[in-house]
């Protein structure tokens, strides 16, 4: 995260989510809601809940990290009907997360048999905002939490509904807007064993700095992986030619959700490592979304410094694919005003790239330097440390190549 920066860098975006704790009743920390915190201007009326779901879903796991937001905490999330019944598939697994089934969602046989299913699969459910006849009473059976609103819900029936949720001993309830000392009161009388509200904690606000990747990529990689035949090097070639989305990528790699446990060295690896599934589940959720692109020009500059350092890494040894991720992601870090030990430090990386990006060690590091001495025109450096071939010919393949690379995102 880089709190400091007060608007987007070129090519970038400010990306939010928020969070507002869960507590015990001893006054611990055992949750956070997640919220959506951003711009609905541009968002169909019908689609904004999906949207909101989509972004917070997103914004979590691929640009912030699951671990950064909530830690070893469970996370509560939002679902609306797409979500619920399976037309939008839930890209990270049950561990730590329970999914709250939106007090607007018509709950029919549709509903029921999608929340059953996703139980089956391990899920826990909480009912939000729950209302007595809505129709949510025929999901109490699957619910592991039942959320009561105290602040706006109707009171009148307090009693009876504390006993229907009673009635099932795995529900524990939640009691949410809390804002005053009489509705602490009113939790501790009923025995709730979660609590939620402003009188507690008002809800945080999260910020990154964040590359968009191409929409066109987007497109172009969730076909690549809905096709018959699923072309593991096309897939490859897409990812790796757009920095955004390598970057979610290996962000996504990395969160605890998709079970990922070893350090990645390369984009290959990380695909692999996430797996085609999950890939083309994220690949579905940015598709939801719809926000600006990187320019040709930051595009072009980031994937050319890439291709050089995987030109240079044979003349010290280093690994090809390991000196083109250490370039790409030295090149995002510039782009989003980060060190490249900040960008290092977020990222799933294998020692000898983290090593390189954070104290220049290693034969990656002096990749880098050479690199970067020659991005800043000292020759003598370059001349000193690199014994390849004639470093110009290496720049203008590389230069060459990202153009390619670039126009291909455009067509």
């Amino acid at each position: 995260m880089n709190p400091t920066l007060p608007f987007p860098l070129p090519g970038t975006q400010l990306v939010h989510v928020g969070r507002q704790p869960i507590f015990d009743v001893t006054g611990d920390v055992v949750a956070y809601e997640l919220l959506f915190r951003g711009s609905m201007d541009a968002v169909d009326a019908g689609r904004r809940d999906t949207y909101a779901t989509s972004q917070v879903i997103v914004n979590t796991f691929t640009e912030f990290g699951i671990d950064e937001v909530v830690g070893d905490r469970t996370c509560f999330i939002n679902l609306t009907r797409e979500f619920l019944t399976g037309e939008l598939v839930l890209p990270f697994g049950p561990d730590h997360v329970v999914l709250e089934v939106l007090e607007t969602v018509a709950v029919d046989d549709e509903v029921i048999a999608g929340v059953t299913a996703l139980v089956g699969q391990g899920y826990r459910i909480a009912l939000d905002d729950f209302v007595w006849g809505s129709g949510h009473e025929k999901l109490l059976p699957l619910a592991s939490f039942v959320k009561l609103d105290l602040l706006e819900g109707d009171l009148t029936h307090l009693d009876e509904i504390v006993a229907a949720c009673r009635a099932y001993p795995g529900i524990q309830i939640v009691a949410e807007g809390l804002e005053t000392g009489e509705h602490l009161a009113l939790s501790n009388r009923y025995g709730f064993e979660l609590r939620q509200g402003y009188v507690l904690s008002r809800p945080q606000v999260l910020t990154a700095t964040s590359l968009t990747p191409s929409r066109l990529r987007r497109l172009e990689l969730l076909g690549a992986l809905s096709a018959a035949d699923t072309d593991l090097e096309r897939i490859l070639s897409i990812i790796a030619g757009d920095p955004a989305l390598t970057m979610r990528v290996l962000r996504a790699s990395n969160s605890a959700a998709v079970g990922a446990t070893t350090k990645i060295s390369s984009v290959r690896q990380a695909v692999v490592m996430l797996g085609i599934a999950h890939i083309r589940q994220w690949a579905m959720l940015m598709v939801v979304d719809d926000v600006a692109e990187a320019t040709e020009v930051q595009m072009a500059e980031a994937l050319t410094r890439a291709r050089l350092c995987e030109n240079v890494a044979v003349a010290f040894g280093a690994s090809a694919d390991a000196a083109f991720m250490a370039g790409l992601i030295g090149a995002v870090a510039g782009m989003l005003g980060l060190s490249n030990a900040a960008m290092a430090h977020q990222l799933p990386l294998s020692p000898d790239i983290a090593g390189a990006l954070e104290r220049g060690t290693g034969p990656i590091g002096q990749v880098l330097r050479v690199v970067n001495a020659y991005e800043r025109g000292d020759l003598a450096e370059v001349a000193a440390a690199y014994s390849g071939d004639d470093l110009t010919g290496t720049v203008m393949d590389a230069m060459r190549w990202s153009r390619m690379a670039v126009q291909a995102t455009q067509n």
